[in-house]
């Protein structure tokens, strides 16, 4: 798996990891304060944190900015450094451990944000195929979530004849009340759940969110 880690570690354990890097089959960006200003870090798959650096308040304040990237944390016998993390090694290092680990973080990450979509103040999730929005959530169909999937990827209004042929295969001319059958059960459902009721609008050329 091609992977590009970003590295919290002392400067020992950043050059003990450097020598064995060829062994993993990752490349490393050990971290540097003046370097990496965007806390999203876009080019980089997973973060490994040496629970060390937790203690500095540089170190710490980006970790809790990143967003969306799974966190391994190497973490000594006995430790009671705190720090954000998916999942966790006791030290000293198996590497054979520390690579299947940062490749299950990987693929989970990858899966999970390929599952879920973040729309207005929701989150799609079409693996569960739930609408969440906090602590609330709907169960919806799998035509609710190929509809709602539709209209966002869309960032236009969709005609019902549009909408019909992409997600029920109708031809454009069928004359058929499914579409709007199928979006009065779907606002229903969100204005009792969520209070909401301008989720999916419609206007003279048709749906959108």
């Amino acid at each position: 798996m091609k992977a590009n880690l970003l590295i919290f570690g002392t400067k020992n354990f950043n050059n003990s990891l450097d020598e064995v890097k060829e062994d993993l089959g990752f490349t490393f960006e050990f971290f540097d304060p003046n370097k990496f200003s965007n806390p999203t870090a876009s080019n980089i798959s997973a973060i490994v944190v040496e629970n060390i650096t937790c203690e500095d308040k540089t170190v710490l304040s980006f970790i809790n900015k990143v967003l969306n990237k799974p966190i391994l944390l190497l973490e000594s016998r006995n430790s009671s450094i705190i720090c954000k993390h998916s999942d966790k090694i006791t030290l000293p290092i198996n590497f054979t451990e520390l690579k299947s680990k940062i490749i299950n973080l990987i693929t989970v990450n990858r899966f999970n944000n390929n599952s879920s979509i973040k729309i207005k103040n929701y989150i799609l999730d079409k693996n569960e195929k739930k609408l969440k929005n906090e602590s609330l959530f709907i169960i919806i169909t799998e035509r609710e979530v190929q509809l709602i999937e539709l209209l966002y990827n869309a960032k236009q209004p969709l005609s019902k004849k549009i909408i019909l042929k992409e997600i029920w295969k109708y031809a454009e001319d069928a004359d058929t009340h499914t579409v709007e059958t199928h979006i009065y059960r779907l606002r229903k459902k969100i204005l009792q759940k969520f209070n909401e009721s301008d989720f999916i609008m419609n206007s003279k050329t048709g749906y959108s969110i």
